[in-house]
């Protein structure tokens, strides 16, 4: 598992790369939420460009981040997902998060 976070002003990127499991998804989440709360971003881009595999700790991964965003008054989307990952997300509601 790669997680590469930048910031910008007003946004935070977090660049995923290898498998989304639940091992992995909870590294994710616990350096992610860090920089959520000490950023504050309005905007927080997940770019899947290279997750090759994600399961339901994914999704349970993206909701979380949104729900915690919604609450600092932010967004969450999602970039750049594979046709198989871009499924997933639709199969579980969360197209509307895709670009």
């Amino acid at each position: 598992m790669k997680l590469n976070i930048t910031r910008g002003d007003k946004y935070l990127c977090a660049a995923i790369g290898g498998d989304i499991d639940h091992h992995s998804a909870s590294e994710i989440r616990i350096r992610l939420d860090g920089e959520i709360q000490r950023a504050m971003p309005s905007m927080l881009i997940l770019d899947f460009s290279e997750v090759d595999f994600c399961d339901s700790s994914g999704i349970g991964l993206i909701l979380g981040r949104q729900r915690l965003m919604e609450s600092v008054g932010g967004g969450l989307t999602v970039k750049n997902p594979s046709p198989a990952v871009r499924k997933l997300l639709m199969l579980a509601g969360l197209s509307r998060l895709v670009t």
